[in-house]
């Protein structure tokens, strides 16, 4: 039997030697690339004062003083009062270091 026909054959149905030579061998794909579809990273978004309050640890009044400074402009999507935020983004920008003494 080959990987393919072992896909598709439903767990319920398979011997143990089935499944234990699908768990071993199953990761590759027949054409030999690696399984990338599975790795890619996913967005990951907050909402309003309260997701930014969240992602940074911080009270509202602070997350709203962040949001405010414009270090994370970049990753705030914001349609009237709906707020959106990507994570990632925002603590990357909010990491780097701008002005101060060198």
């Amino acid at each position: 039997m080959t990987i393919n026909e072992l896909l598709d054959k439903p767990v319920w149905q398979m011997t143990g030697e089935e499944l234990l030579f699908l768990a071993r061998h199953g990761n590759m794909s027949t054409n030999g690339e690696t399984a990338k579809a599975s790795s890619k990273v996913k967005k990951q978004y907050v909402y309003g004062l309260a997701g930014i309050a969240r992602l940074f640890g911080c009270s509202l009044p602070t997350a709203n003083r962040i949001k405010q400074s414009g270090k994370i402009n970049r990753a705030i999507t914001q349609v009237g009062r709906k707020i959106i935020v990507d994570a990632d983004l925002a603590l990357e920008l909010a990491g780097r270091k701008t002005g101060g003494r060198r």
